[in-house]
């Protein structure tokens, strides 16, 4: 049906009108003072110990922290001992030498930038971490899953003892570590992937960065920790998955900061979210009272034990995506030591 010039010349008019009314909306460009960023800890194992400094960019560089370097980085202890940190390669991290550090005593990081503004972190004691008494894992399987491979895996929990003095503060990490043949990988023009060897034995490195696994003894204080779960582990492959447990002896500043952090980044939008705040560090500037400060340097006790999951009585196929690797028989490619490679063999490595 055809509509009359005398409907049909309105309508038209209404529609230029909305289109030539409608103006692009353009957000004023928001911008935030650069503010330093600082990662790192002390703790009672051998270092090397690394302070990360990075320096907050404006908003128009989506997800950019600027590296932080020429700064000057002396962590010190309580008994005057101290130690001048060495800059690594390309820049913004720095590194102990020999510094050990020693349940019981405190410690504190000390920056002065190359602009010339100087940091200086809470004094934090070193708190000793009781032992890994058990590590363990247990096969589940969930029903009605899209994927029988998917549907199953192993979970992994430890049992330790709170001492009997309250205030104790728990984070635990994890890392796996897999043997790799291949180092270097290169697609082919029709889609399909080769590799290069390793010129040398080479695990890749797997952690969860996302993970703040924390809790405190205010309501178990001096009890058994029992089945505390630290990871799921997937079934795709049936070989031993290698696990190295890592049980975190925290004090109570770190454990508000994680436990802030955990709270901002587990907000969903949802209309019960607590409301998104700054989370504060134990570092201030001395420079300038007022300037913000991100991130947090602590002193951390740790006791670290290890497993091998059995992943053979897995069900049917494993859940293997990644596409099938084939192996160039000539050359080789260098087994990078960084934070998701290492040609160093793990400690308790045994197959």
């Amino acid at each position: 049906m055809r509509l009359p010039v005398y409907v049909f010349a309105p309508l038209l008019l209404c529609a230029l009108l909305v289109v030539s009314c409608v103006t692009e909306f353009q957000p004023d460009a928001v911008s935030i003072p650069p503010s330093l960023i600082i990662e790192g800890q002390v703790t009672d194992q051998p270092g090397p110990y690394t302070i990360k400094l990075t320096r907050t960019a404006d908003y128009s560089y989506k997800s950019l922290n600027l590296l932080e370097t020429g700064a000057t980085v002396v962590i010190s202890d309580n008994l005057g001992n101290k130690e001048t940190l060495k800059e690594q390669a390309p820049g913004g991290t720095y590194q102990t030498a020999s510094l050990q550090g020693v349940a019981g005593r405190s410690y504190k990081v000390s920056i002065q930038t190359k602009a010339g503004k100087k940091y200086e972190s809470d004094a934090e004691v070193l708190p000793a971490a009781p032992p890994i008494l058990k590590i363990y894992s247990e096969y589940t399987k969930e029903s009605g899953g899209i994927s029988l491979a998917k549907s199953q895996g192993w979970d992994v929990y430890l049992d330790t003892k709170d001492p009997e003095a309250p205030g104790n503060f728990y984070k635990w990490n994890w890392t796996h570590y897999e043997f790799t043949s291949v180092c270097l990988k290169q697609e082919l023009l029709d889609g399909s992937l080769v590799g290069v060897g390793c010129c040398s034995n080479c695990w890749d490195i797997t952690r969860c960065y996302t993970c703040i696994n924390i809790t405190s003894d205010v309501n178990i204080n001096g009890k058994a920790i029992s089945r505390q779960f630290i990871s799921r582990v997937p079934y795709k492959s049936t070989s031993a998955y290698y696990i190295e447990v890592q049980q975190q002896a925290i004090s109570k500043g770190a454990y508000e900061f994680w436990k802030s952090v955990r709270q901002l980044t587990s907000n969903t939008g949802g209309l019960f979210d607590a409301a998104p705040a700054t989370v504060r560090g134990n570092v201030h500037s001395m420079s300038d009272p007022t300037e913000i400060v991100y991130g947090y340097f602590g002193a951390t006790g740790i006791a670290e034990q290890y497993m091998n999951v059995d992943r053979s009585k897995g069900e049917g196929i494993p859940d293997i995506d990644v596409p099938i690797i084939v192996p160039q028989p000539t050359g080789c490619a260098v087994c990078e030591n960084n934070l998701y490679r290492t040609p160093i063999k793990p400690r308790w490595w045994q197959f």
